[in-house]
Order: structure tokens, then sequence, then C-alpha cells
């Protein structure tokens, strides 16, 4: 097929629509969280079945004693949890409420002797059953990081709902306790201890046994998910790695991200003759591949099948950030995903590369002013550095970092200076100062990835803060002009993401529609350097390479974007660990390609 592009292999030529979620799971899972719900409800407010609700509650397990109130707390909060694991087709979930609802049912006829309450529970139980073989989902992968995770938000949501219950009285509780009273309460009573509270009547016996269920729930869970086998986020093993570079020495020439496939925490699929593969991540229920596919593009339907089939295997939803034209042609005519421009990459022809001219004269005059100033830079590759320089250059780029959180997925290696990574470029800019730092000479360091034998691709940007404004321009002009002497023609730099939005709004007779969604931009510019990314790349005159994501349907958007939040580095979910206690590695983040740095501000 013309313009490089695979023609279908015999292998590939079905249409893949990915796991879209199935209607009957999808109706379970909100059958399974209405019941939930209603069963809170039943369990905590007393009046609950007093009301309007009356015909729906007095069919729901646990409305009425000690017993049955902390019976349908559990079930209902238990049911909450599985409804989205339902949704996404779990088979542990399915197993779950397999087992969930009649235990219901049972206590439902034992506590009320009533069969119209078991017949609900055996109504969501018979479609279960029935269409078991839509529960195939394999789990995602886990760590035990989700324990502690469980146990704050499930003993977060334990107190709110504890006060609640606590507070669901006011006509049987005696005297009139504050709220540190019944906070009190609520936390003895969630280890199973009388608190300061008292009640009249038997509601002492149902607000204790309510509280010590969900004390329970939040134990059993967060035991569970502590001592279950763990799977660990996705990890490249030696082998894979071995078999990506071999890939990348023959094909790393197509895509200036292929490199960035050699990060360590990426998982990775190949295609059945191992000619191409298609690396990723799984970050919460989204499978984000990263760039096109490496290999072989007569190759890469045969590994994109792979994702997809490991996707529907798991139910994860399967994403691309990134991609270039060719590769979300491919993907989407494979798939049957759509597309979405993304943002440009600036990619600069060192050939065509000058300071010369009008349209240069802003940098010209930086780099001039800074080296005037006594600034020498130096461009080398990591295999002609020596250790000690090199630890230096890697405590230097972590020091420097700006954050305390980590970032990079789909545009930065993620380390510097290892052994395998020898033809990395490494640009640093040196003042000789009269009293040195921890860091000798060193003021700024810019890294680069190999983008096949001609061409290099930017990986990060640090620089001492003290340093004078304009690091970054002199660091790229050096690189830029010492290019030739490594064979290398062509560099790309950053990615400035929403780039033709920016550029078109901005011009005139660009219509409200277009003028309105660059003002937007403009405005996110506050926090995300949306703009001044775009302008930073803008002084170098590139050529600009559109970049696309690739998913499902528009729904699967805003997750995918959380999603890619997360693996940026640009949310956590995680508590981090405060910073003397991190292990010291030599990590990147996408200060380049994937986002837009301080550093870039401060040029």
């Amino acid at each position: 097929m013309s313009d490089g592009v695979p023609s279908r292999s015999s292998t590939a030529r079905r249409k893949f629509h990915g796991p879209r979620p199935e209607a009957v799971p999808s109706l379970i899972g909100r059958a399974c969280a209405l019941v939930g719900v209603l069963d809170i409800a039943a369990g905590v407010f007393p009046r609950f079945r007093h009301s309007r609700m009356h015909t729906l509650a007095e069919v729901l397990p646990g409305s009425l004693g000690p017993f049955a109130a902390a019976l349908s707390l559990s079930t209902g909060v238990l049911l909450l949890l599985l409804a989205h694991g339902l949704k996404r087709r779990k088979r542990r979930a399915w197993r779950a409420a397999v087992a969930l609802l009649p235990a219901g049912a049972i206590a439902q006829f034992a506590y009320r002797h009533s069969i119209v309450g078991a017949l609900i529970s055996v109504a969501l139980l018979v479609p279960l059953l029935r269409h078991r073989n839509e529960f195939a989902a394999l789990p995602d992968p886990r760590s035990r990081w989700r324990a502690l995770a469980n146990f704050v938000l499930m003993g977060a949501g334990s107190v709110f709902l504890g006060l609640v219950i606590v507070s669901a009285h006011p006509d049987r509780t005696v005297g009139d306790p504050s709220i540190a009273d019944r906070l009190t309460h609520v936390l003895y009573g969630l280890f199973g201890f009388e608190g300061p509270v008292d009640y009249q009547g038997n509601t002492s016996w149902t607000v204790a046994f309510s509280l010590g269920a969900l004390g329970w729930i939040t134990a059993i869970t967060t035991i569970y998910l502590a001592f279950r086998p763990e799977h660990p986020a996705a990890q490249l093993t030696e082998k894979d790695e071995s078999q990506l570079r071999e890939l990348l020495a023959k094909h790393g020439r197509r895509d200036s991200l292929g490199h960035f496939a050699l990060r360590r925490d990426k998982a990775v699929v190949f295609s059945p003759s191992g000619k191409a593969a298609v690396t990723y991540r799984v970050v919460s229920g989204v499978m984000l591949a990263s760039g096109d596919p490496i290999g072989d593009v007569e190759a890469w339907p045969g590994a994109i099948e792979r994702f997809m089939d490991e996707a529907k295997a798991h139910s994860w939803t399967p994403a691309v950030m990134g991609c270039s034209e060719t590769g979300g042609e491919v993907w989407t005519r494979e798939t049957g995903l759509d597309a979405l421009e993304l943002g440009d990459e600036a990619v600069v022809d060192v050939a065509d590369f000058s300071l010369a001219g009008r349209a240069m004269r802003n940098v010209r005059q930086m780099v001039k002013r800074i080296e005037r100033a006594g600034y020498e830079t130096r461009v080398r590759r990591i295999r002609d550095l020596g250790e000690a320089e090199l630890d230096r250059i890697r405590r230097a780029a972590e020091d420097w970092r700006g954050t305390d959180t980590e970032r990079g997925f789909s545009m930065a290696l993620g380390r510097i200076g290892d052994a395998a990574d020898g033809d990395c470029l490494v640009a640093t800019a040196h003042k000789a100062d009269e009293e040195p730092g921890p860091y000798g000479d060193l003021k700024a360091i810019l890294h680069f990835v190999p983008w096949g034998p001609d061409g290099a691709s930017l990986d990060l940007m640090r620089r001492d803060r003290a340093a004078d404004p304009g690091m970054n321009e002199l660091l790229i002009v050096a690189a830029l002009q010492a290019a030739p002497k490594f064979g290398v023609t062509r560099v790309s730099l950053n990615f400035a993401m929403f780039r033709s939005a920016l550029a078109r709004g901005e011009k005139i007779g660009a219509g409200p529609v277009l003028r309105a969604w660059r003002g937007l931009l403009v405005f996110l510019s506050r926090w995300f350097q949306i703009e001044s990314l775009y302008k930073f790349n803008a002084k170098f005159q590139p050529r600009w390479e559109p970049r696309f994501v690739v998913y499902r349907a528009s729904g699967d958007l805003p997750r995918i974007g959380f999603a890619a939040m997360q693996a940026e580095g640009f949310v956590s979910l995680a508590l981090p660990l405060p910073r003397f206690l991190r292990r010291r590695t030599p990590v990147a983040r996408p200060c380049a390609h994937g986002s837009a740095e301080r550093d870039v501000r401060a040029a």
C-alpha cells in the first residue's frame, strides 16, 4: 500500500471495535448500585420505610432490627463496591455478587420472613447466572498500595456514614451530644466499643451493629487487598527490552517517540511474527499506548490485534496517546477506533537551521547575551562521559526537577546515563563561578534520545534556578549546531498541545467558535502553559508534525484524559513518601515532549 501504510494481513482483517461495555453487564452493574444505595438508606435512616419509598424499602434486606440494619449496610456497601467491577465484566466481581445475593436473600427471609424480599435478590441473581459468560475479564495489575488507599478511603467513608447513622435518631437520643461526642462514638463504634452517645430502647443496639458493620467491611477489604497475590504495575523485562532494541535498530527512524518505548515501567505485546510491538501501561482501567507501534509497519496490525485482545481480556479501555498520522490511520482502520488531533510536534531539520534572519533575531540576541556572560556549552554522547561527570549530571537533573512528583510516560525515557543508552546525547551549559556549587560549574542539562540513526528526540530540560534565563535556548541552539558532527539531520523538540487551534485562532478571519476555543486554551495556559510552550517551540522555526489520540468512544475521553494525567504524573492518587525517604533514581519527566515545564516559562 502507498505512503508506507500497511495493507491488512489475513490475520487482521476482522474489524476490532474494542471491548465496548456490553448492555447486560452495564445494566446489572447499575441495578447492583441501585440496590446498594437503597440498602444503605434502609439501614441508616429509621424513617425511610415510612416514606414514599416504603413499598420498595420493605422488600430490601435488613430494614428492621439491629442485626438487619448491620446486614443492610454491609450488603449495600459491598454491592456498591462491586457495581463498577460488574460493569467492567470482572470475573471476581461476578463471583462476589453471586455469593452475596443469596446470603442477602436468606437473611431477608430469616429476619423479615419476607418472600418478596428474597425474590428481589433472586431477580438480580438470575441474570447474573444466565449471562455468566459475559463476566470473563481478568484482574487489573495491582500492588499493595491499594490496601493503604482502601483503608484511607473506606475509613473516611465509614466515618462520614457513621456520623449520619449516629445523628439519624434525634427523637431517641439521650441529651444533646456535641459533634465531638458523636465523632468519638463513631470511632469507638467502628472498633466495636460503646461510645459516649446513648439512645432509648433498641436504637443503641442498631447504631452499634451498624457502626460495627462499617468497621468490619473496612477491615476485611483492607486485609484482602494487603494479602492477596501482588501483581505489580507494568515492567519491561530484559528480554522484552532486548527485542525492542532490535526492532528500533531496524525501524527506529520512523517515529521520534520510538525510543521512549524503552521505559522500564511499561509492558509490551508483540505481533505473532515478533516484527512489531506495542508498549503500554494500565492506569485506572485505561490501557494507554504511546506513539506508533515499534517495528516493521507491515507487522503493525498483528501487534495492534494483540493489544486489543489484551484490552478485551481485562476489560480495559484502549487508548493511544501521541501517535503519528500514519499510526492513527492504521489504528483506526484495524480497530474501528476514532482519532482526534491532540497537538503538533516541533521538528527542526538541521540543514535548514540558522540563527541568521529576522525570524531568529530574539533567539540570536539571547544566545549572544548568555555567551557574553561567560557560559559555555558541550554536546556529547552519553558513552563519552566519565562516570564522575555522569553521576554529577544525574544528581543535578534530579535536584533541579522542580517538583516532588516525578513526571513522564509517553514522551520521556525516565532515566539518564544507563549503560544501554550510550547513543543518547547530552548538552550541558557551564559557567566557572568563584564558588562552585554542588555540581561544579554545571548550570543546565538537555538530554536527547536517538531517533533512528540520524535523528534525536528531546527528552528533558533541567537547569539551575540560579542560572541566567535562556539556558534552554542556549542548549537547543548548541545541540542543533553540533548535530552534524554526530550524524544527526533532524531534531524533535517539544510537543505543543492544541497548537493548530492556537495558531488559527489568532489569525485574521478566525470565527467566533475558534476564537472562543483559543481563549479557553489561553486561560488554561495559566496552569498548563499550553500557549507558552507553543510560542517557545515556534522560536526555532520548526515544521509541525501532528500527533493524535486514538480512543473508542467520545464518552471515554474524560477517563482517558484523567488516566493520561496520572501516567504523566500531573495527578497522583497514591500517598507519596517524604522526599528524604525516596531512593534517588536518575529519572526524567517530559518537560520537552509531554508537558509544559517551568523551565519554558523561565526561558
